[in-house]
Order: structure tokens, then sequence, then C-alpha cells
């Protein structure tokens, strides 16, 4: 049976790591966890089976999931020559795959990504990407079971990782707050919050998938749902009016530049 090695334990290794149990693509006894923060590791032994350890070990698949700011490079310094059939993945942010390469001593495969943030949930996308001479190590079962355990997997250019992080991985940042607004909005005019609730996720529920199932832009949708001189017409009036559209798109261009800002602090 293989297994996989976490460096980091914080909240997004964590949910990899429930997501590989819960959809068996690791038996918890497989996944070792590697952090420096003792209660950490006693925490997800207690929590998932897993098994902590103090060692860069022999194992298939190493995820570095330490913050950008950490100390990545002395840990990547750490590999040697029994990790040269190992799979390193890299979910740091802002961190190239060039700037690791530099710092290991074996001349290992190295991925770069952005797993989503919805592992529960088996909906969203992870970027990845490799080295032009190592697209085939990306395609490997091993590799793909992985990703597709805690949701879908697209296959990126490096240069684009970034824009991805700003975008797809802190896209559901946006629908949370823009599901508490709506539902802030029903209290409002009047609703109870529990109702608001129900009728703001059903809404969210129905549109995504009438914008899957009918494949029409959005636009469409908007001219068949408001009628000249309508309640909803009149609503997105004063939606317009709060600079909505060019708010949320300069939010996504913010988290863009500050995944770019942290990769250049390193």
């Amino acid at each position: 049976m293989s297994k996989i090695l976490f460096i980091g334990s914080g909240h997004m290794s964590e949910a990899i790591i429930r997501a590989l149990i819960k959809n068996k693509a690791y038996e918890p006894e497989n996944i070792l966890v590697n952090d420096i923060v003792k209660s950490r590791l006693d925490y997800l032994q207690l929590t998932y089976g897993v098994t902590p350890t103090g060692k860069i070990v022999n194992t298939d698949i190493i995820v570095l999931g330490v913050r950008p700011q950490d100390s990545w490079s002395d840990i990547v310094q750490q590999f040697g020559t029994n990790n040269r059939n190992t799979i390193i993945i890299s979910i740091i942010a802002g961190v190239t795959i060039a700037q690791i390469k530099a710092s290991l001593k074996v001349d290992i495969p190295v991925i770069r990504t952005i797993p989503n943030t919805l592992t529960d949930t088996g909906f969203g996308y992870s970027g990845i990407a490799t080295d032009v001479n190592e697209q085939a190590v990306a395609k490997q079962k091993s590799v793909t079971q992985f990703f597709n355990s805690f949701g879908k997997l697209e296959y990126i250019d490096e240069s684009l990782l970034d824009i991805f992080t700003g975008y797809a991985v802190a896209g559901p940042n946006y629908i949370y707050y823009f599901y508490e607004s709506l539902v802030d909005a029903g209290v409002l005019v009047g609703l109870p919050r529990d109702m608001a609730k129900r009728i703001a996720l059903e809404n969210l529920h129905g549109a995504a998938s009438m914008l899957q199932l009918s494949q029409k832009h959005p636009r469409q949708l908007l001219d068949i749902n408001n009628s000249p001189a309508g309640v909803g017409i009149h609503s997105l009036y004063e939606l317009n009016n709060s600079d909505f559209a060019a708010g949320l798109q300069r939010s996504v261009k913010a988290g863009v530049i500050r995944t770019v800002e942290l990769g250049k602090n390193q």
C-alpha cells in the first residue's frame, strides 16, 4: 500500500487528509504527518488515526503544506537519496517549482498546486502545474487519485497559478460573503433569518444548476427573469449603483496581487 507524508498540518492539509480517508484513497495508517507543533499532531492522530513523524521519510508522495513565510527551503534541503522515488506536491502559495528545485539536493519531480477549498463536497478545481519534462508524472495514477479524492483537477501552466489562486481558490469566499449579504437583505426587509437562509441557499443552488443545464449566458437568464419596469430590473439597478461588479473584480485582483507578493518575499 502506498504511503503519503504531509509536512505541515494546517487547515488545508487537514481538509485534504479528511477527504483522502473519507474517499478511501489512503488508509489512515498510511498517512504520515510532520509538524513542529506537537499538539497539532496529537489532534490529527486522535481524530483521523494518522501517523505522526519527526522525520522526512520515504513515501510515494510528500505534500509540502507549510506556509510560504515558513522555512520551507530548509525543509526541502533535508530530502535525501531515499526520496529519489518520491513525488513532491507543493501547496505553498507563491513559491515556484524553480525555487523548490533550487533547494533540493536530489532530482525528484515537483508538482505545484493550489488545491480547492471545497474538499468536503467533491466540488471545486485544484490547479496543478509541473515542469514541461515532468508532465507525465502529474498524470500518474497516484497523483490523479490524490487530487480526485477532494474535487476536480485542472492542468494549467505555472504562470497562471497565482491567478488561479486569487480567482478559483479564493472563489468560495466571494460566494459565502454574497450568501451572507443576501440573507441579511432578507432579514432587513422582514423575513425571519432561518427562512432567508433557506431561500438564499436554494436560489444559489438553483441558479448554478440553471447555468449548467441551460448553457445560456447569464445575461440571457437575466433577461428572462426581468420584465420591463418590473421588480427584478429595479433591484438590479440599485445593485449596479453599488459598484458590485467592479468591487468583485477588484477583490479577485487583490487576491492575485497578494499571492504574487507572498512568492516574492521568499
